[in-house]
């Protein structure tokens, strides 16, 4: 790329982003539980997660292009990657990297083979400055990056950019480049910035704009930028009132769109990002089937299984009961089953008597949860505890020796035996009774997630209980948590979370038990309860303060 645009989009970031820092110190809806300006939630200011950021670029500037990989790491808090985006800011290094981001996007998307594609006119010359298509570019492609119309004082900046570039650069699209690229760099891209207005009917309250309604549907519901449709209905003012968003949401809903958000939803809350970054690592000694190609489809499987459930209206209690799912010839070495498709997937059922029922028998599940070496019982409950049940599991104490454990060629040959001796330490019992009858109800799987019987030679006791239910194995572990009273308002209270970026308010706790009920009438369908979050008072009223905590690398 040219010098010159390293230069100016470098002074343009940094000049926008402490721009923005400085300006932002139906009778069963939800709708009709009503949250009170004090008790409401501020708006937000999110980064866009690098999962985000690729998928808008590809949607508003084309496939075809490659999106560089090294920008800031994303933030996760209190375990979900949507609540740290609202911490995440973005550091001096990170300004370099955006930069060079732009830079190279720019010059992808307006190449000789793709321009045509972008810009909706013809410049009068392509070896000078045009402002007339250049102002008709920002406006088009500045809409879908910013999510809003630009402003004419936003257009005109980009134009006068583009003029001065192609002078210095000597060609139109040079300059477009740099145009482009600033757009890119723009703290109104690279953030939501949301905002709030007095709502008419009830002066005590603040509602988000409609403008800012457009992004918290479409990245919740699709993972990437508001579409044309959406947009010209936020530009109208119609997600400010109940029709007009019911009127988007049921379009959004039935889009083959609503499958990317599931996937995101879900791969948010089972941290399955740990698998795109290469950090579950396995002795290849001990567990030569497993590969990096191998676990990649073993979380594909688990996300194909979630989102043909939901989509098709499912009780999503069942995922954790189900025998349905999807498999390639690969997984089915590791899964000791036949698959006679060469290559791709094909819908499978496990028979009852294979060992496999629900998500918790997936390898993705068992890999994620488990060390390099060998499976980990307490690894696996706690995930169920707190992230499928939301129970809090304390941390364990500083000084603990994990070393019986650790040692599985000992005098105790299984895990149960192991764990069993590791609590008889008083500091250790009260959370591993709450993880591991759990876990061991898994020990069948080992820390691939292949099944086993015996555990150096012994053979392996399942058997367990949960919250007083008692099982036999992962099948009836999986049968005892589809029943659970805490499963279903556990979703509910993770969902709101994901789809507004933070925890819940402490006077938002009715709206999630109305919601809580709402999900129950419903037969525990998840789209159900996407309608229900996205119609109700918590996710279109706020307090309208925005929270700028720990964002101080965004100056």
């Amino acid at each position: 790329m040219h010098k010159p645009h390293c230069i100016s989009i470098g002074a343009l970031l940094c000049a926008s982003l402490c721009s923005l820092s400085l300006g932002g110190c139906s009778n069963d809806s939800s709708a009709g539980v009503r949250v009170s300006a004090e008790d409401a939630g501020p708006v937000a200011l999110r980064r866009l997660t690098a999962e985000q950021y690729e998928r808008s670029i590809h949607d508003v500037l084309g496939r075809h292009i490659t999106v560089p990989s090294r920008l800031d790491p994303d933030d996760r808090r209190e375990g979900l990657l949507a609540v740290g985006s609202s911490f995440a800011g973005i550091t001096p290094s990170g300004f370099e990297k955006y930069e060079a981001a732009a830079a190279t996007i720019a010059e992808q998307a307006l190449d000789a083979e793709h321009r045509d594609d972008l810009v909706p006119c013809q410049p009068e010359s392509a070896s000078a400055a045009d402002d007339a298509c250049a102002r008709a570019f920002v406006e088009l492609v500045g809409r879908r990056l910013l999510r809003r119309s630009p402003t004419g004082q936003e257009t005109e900046a980009r134009v006068q950019i583009a003029a001065a570039a192609a002078e210095a650069l000597g060609g139109f699209y040079p300059g477009l480049e740099l145009a482009l690229a600033s757009l890119l760099v723009s703290p109104d891209f690279l953030f939501r910035v949301e905002e709030a207005e007095t709502d008419p009917s009830d002066p005590s309250r603040s509602r988000l704009t409609s403008v800012s309604m457009a992004p918290r549907l479409s990245y919740l519901l699709w993972n990437t930028t508001p579409d044309d449709d959406l947009l010209d209905a936020a530009e109208a003012g119609e997600l400010v009132s109940e029709s007009g968003l019911a009127s988007q949401l049921e379009r959004m809903l039935s889009s083959p769109k609503l499958e990317t958000g599931l996937r995101s939803i879900f791969s948010d809350l089972y941290d399955f990002k740990q698998f795109d970054d290469g950090l579950v690592r396995k002795d290849s000694a001990l567990f030569p089937a497993y590969s990096q190609p191998m676990v990649e489809e073993a979380k594909e499987q688990t996300l194909r299984t979630i989102v043909a459930h939901l989509a098709a209206n499912g009780d999503y209690r069942e995922l954790f009961t189900t025998r349905e799912s999807f498999l390639t010839r690969r997984l089915g070495v590791v899964y000791q089953v036949p698959v006679p498709t060469p290559s791709g997937w094909e819908p499978y059922l496990f028979s009852e008597d294979a060992g496999r029922a629900g998500l918790l028998s997936h390898i993705s599940f068992n890999a994620l949860h488990s060390h390099p070496g060998r499976s980990s019982a307490t690894l696996r409950g706690k995930f169920v505890r707190e992230v499928l049940l939301c129970q809090t599991v304390p941390a364990p104490p500083a000084d603990i020796d994990f070393s019986i454990v650790e040692n599985t060629m000992g005098e105790l040959r299984t895990a149960r035996e192991r764990l069993e001796a590791h609590v008889e330490n008083d500091a250790c019992a009260g959370c591993h009774t709450l993880m591991d009858p759990i876990g061991l109800a898994l020990e069948s799987f080992d820390a691939v997630g292949m099944e086993r019987l015996q555990e150096n030679g012994v053979t392996i006791d399942t058997s367990g209980e949960l919250d007083g239910v008692p099982y036999a194995d992962a099948a009836g572990l999986g049968q005892a948590l589809s029943e659970h009273p805490n499963l279903g308002p556990c979703l509910v209270r993770n969902l709101y979370r994901y789809s507004l970026g933070r925890s819940v308010a402490a006077g938002e706790e009715a709206l999630l038990e109305h919601l809580n009920m709402r999900f129950e009438d419903e037969g525990f369908q998840v789209t159900e309860l996407l309608r229900e979050v996205l119609m109700s008072d918590g996710f279109r009223f706020t307090s309208g303060a925005r929270a700028l905590e720990d964002s101080g690398d965004a100056s």
